[in-house]
């Protein structure tokens, strides 16, 4: 196995390196070996943060990084939540063009067994014959490229914006011209539709598929609770945001933040999850958190939702209780069992005091 393989485990060749392992996937598996640990710790990642790579990446060897990729596409099949798979397609891609960017753009000889080159990739995807570099002055990466027309509208969308139309581009023999940055971007939506190929898949109904999905059970649990279907609350949507009348647990978090405090994934999940369920738009939250801290809120807040408003609801209050983040309780919290029903029901309280 390459450091190359790690870093693009969608390579084909990172497939067939899978495939020929002394180890089975299925043994890792029923070991919870810490390539498991590692796919569970991707599909997190992916879906709280929009990024697969590890939290300390020192921590895994090249084998544990590569074999966490399929443990990750079986946990986020068991997961069982479309919104669920996109997300994580979409963290695998913008990783996969982090790195892309950074290997395409290094010096010649910075470039080791762990880097891509754009002709890898071009071959990868069978767009070496259809992605042309224009002309560029000696000793320097041209700033244009034509592709073929047929790959080009197959891996773009007018959605991305007006300058993606073929009306507004330089068309020349079959062939669309393009920065080279946009070349990047055409990239990135190759791998995030080679990473969703197949997913979600079937896990159980076999002896084997049965076992692997006993076995991975905590993780799913785990990964289950971190996340609800999109649209499944109500979002809150009203003149202004009273954040007095947020449940104890939130009202913690903002303390903590407030207080300079490093939130862990769980705690600035919730918390962001929670502001934008209450209305507030990802660049709305600075309003409530501050300036110097909605950096991480914002980033984190804008994940969380998709181009169509859709959301991740926040944990319900079992989930902040596992997390030990439900602090503080009041009467009105052995009422209810979500910390939007909380704020809901103050909100409707305070209405009706004011009538």
């Amino acid at each position: 196995m390459r450091p190359l393989h790690a870093r693009y485990p969608f390579f084909t060749a990172a497939r067939t390196a899978v495939e020929s392992a002394d180890v089975a996937v299925a043994t890792l598996i029923a070991e919870d070996a810490p390539a498991v640990k590692r796919g569970a710790e991707r599909v997190e990642r992916a879906l709280m943060e929009g990024k697969v790579e590890a939290a300390e990446p020192y921590s895994w060897d090249t084998q544990e990084e590569l074999l966490s990729y399929p443990i990750s596409r079986i946990l986020v099949s068991l997961v069982e939540t479309p919104a669920a798979v996109d997300k994580y397609a979409r963290s695998e891609a913008d990783t996969a063009y982090e790195r892309m960017v950074a290997d395409f753009e290094a010096a010649e000889s910075e470039n080791d067994d762990s880097r891509a080159s754009l002709d890898d990739v071009l071959t990868e995807f069978g767009l070496s014959d259809a992605v042309r570099a224009d002309d560029a002055p000696r000793g320097r990466a041209p700033e244009y490229y034509w592709v073929d027309v047929g790959p080009y509208l197959t891996f773009s969308t007018p959605d991305w914006g007006d300058e993606w139309r073929l009306v507004n581009r330089a068309l020349a023999g079959g062939s669309v011209r393009i920065r080279r940055e946009e070349l990047y971007e055409l990239l990135r939506e190759a791998v995030r539709r080679r990473v969703l190929e197949g997913l979600p898949f079937a896990v159980r109904g076999s002896e084997a598929g049965d076992q692997l999905a006993e076995a991975l059970a905590p993780h799913v649990e785990r990964l289950g609770n971190l996340l609800s279907e999109r649209g499944a609350i109500n979002i809150v949507r009203t003149e202004s945001v009273e954040p007095e009348r947020f449940p104890p647990c939130m009202q913690a978090l903002l303390d903590d933040v407030a207080d300079g405090a490093e939130l862990p994934n769980e705690a600035m999940f919730s918390l962001a999850a929670f502001l934008v369920g209450v209305g507030l738009s990802p660049e709305e939250i600075a309003g409530v958190v501050g300036d110097d801290h909605a950096d991480a809120l914002q980033s984190r807040a804008t994940i969380l939702v998709d181009s169509g408003g859709s959301q991740y609801a926040p944990p319900t209050c079992e989930t902040m209780q596992a997390y030990d983040l439900c602090v503080d309780r009041d009467d009105h919290c052995d009422t209810i069992a979500h910390p939007m029903t909380y704020y809901q029901t103050a909100m409707h309280e305070a209405a009706a005091s004011d009538d």
